[in-house]
């Protein structure tokens, strides 16, 4: 038996990608819209990182990690594009085992590192906020580089293992993904091996990352409201609310989405095709979107 799956998996050296059951004759419609949402987040963030690198008063460390942001959105819209528009536009359904574990690892790589980047803004905030005299001297540049490079090391690093655990098992089951691009919980309900310690790993890191991230964020709400309430106007009360605003709709933006997305594979086992590839899409294309009209 063991022989039998290892020769299966040797000549099956693909996964199968899926659009949108049922619409198959209307995907060259369908691509429209796509297209649009991939031009607005490409555009939208590009000149983002345009107007912050050519503004010289812009070098502030709140836009240094709002480039840090419209980076993190960039890969995430191009870590899946090729595959998406490939099969909207060609009907190319096919990729290969490597290819679709590199972009799986991508994908979740930006995903979690906006997760991280919107803490460190949450940070920015904080500090600005509650020692606004000091704000300078805390967030010089050296220490927003440091935290930049924490941040890809993080998520670059933390996504690796997972990968390279679930790219060593066979894969004898159906090799018909639920989406357009490749995710780590699509990919591993296919392997026909002992998946416990693929699974406790990705927990683990789902927790640290996706868990861990809006605990800290909510926490330096916490404090900047005890701050702001205790010292403040309420015309400055009014002003600070401003100034985070934005901050809290790009966390809405992505938790909402990511929780939504984690919720459907874990308990949405019997829904239908359409749910999971609905959440699929909005978890990757409205944050890159709304971001930079945020």
């Amino acid at each position: 038996m063991k022989i039998f799956v290892n020769v299966f998996s040797f000549f099956f050296r693909f996964f199968r990608l899926i659009a949108i059951p049922g619409l198959e004759a209307a995907h060259i419609w369908l691509s429209i819209p796509f297209t649009c949402i991939y031009v607005v987040a490409l555009v939208g963030n590009c000149t983002i990182l345009f107007v912050i690198g050519t503004d010289p008063s812009l070098h502030e460390p709140m836009y240094s990690f709002l480039s840090m942001l419209a980076i993190t959105d960039l890969g995430l819209s191009l870590s899946t594009m090729p595959t998406v528009m490939g099969v909207f536009w060609a009907n190319h359904r096919e990729i290969s085992f490597d290819a679709c574990f590199a972009q799986g690892y991508f994908v979740h790589s930006f995903s979690f590192m906006e997760s991280s980047v919107v803490l460190a803004m949450a940070f920015d905030r904080y500090v600005a906020i509650c020692y606004p005299l000091r704000y300078a001297s805390i967030l010089t540049s050296a220490r927003i580089a440091k935290i930049g490079l924490a941040v890809m090391c993080r998520c670059l690093l933390g996504v690796l293992p997972s990968l390279l655990l679930l790219r060593r098992l066979p894969f004898c089951r159906s090799h018909v993904l639920s989406h357009s691009y490749c995710l780590h919980q699509d990919m591993i309900k296919l392997a026909c091996a002992d998946v416990t310690f693929n699974s406790l790993y990705s927990l683990v890191v789902v927790i640290l990352v996706v868990v861990l991230d809006p605990l800290l964020i909510v926490l330096s709400y916490m404090l900047i409201a005890k701050a702001v309430v205790s010292i403040a106007s309420p015309e400055e009360r009014l002003k600070v609310f401003n100034s985070c605003l934005s901050h809290i709709l790009a966390v809405l933006v992505l938790y909402i989405p990511m929780a939504g997305l984690s919720m459907v594979h874990r308990f949405g086992k019997h829904a239908s095709p359409l749910v999971h590839i609905l959440m699929a899409n909005i978890y990757l294309m409205v944050p890159p979107v709304l971001n930079p009209i945020i």
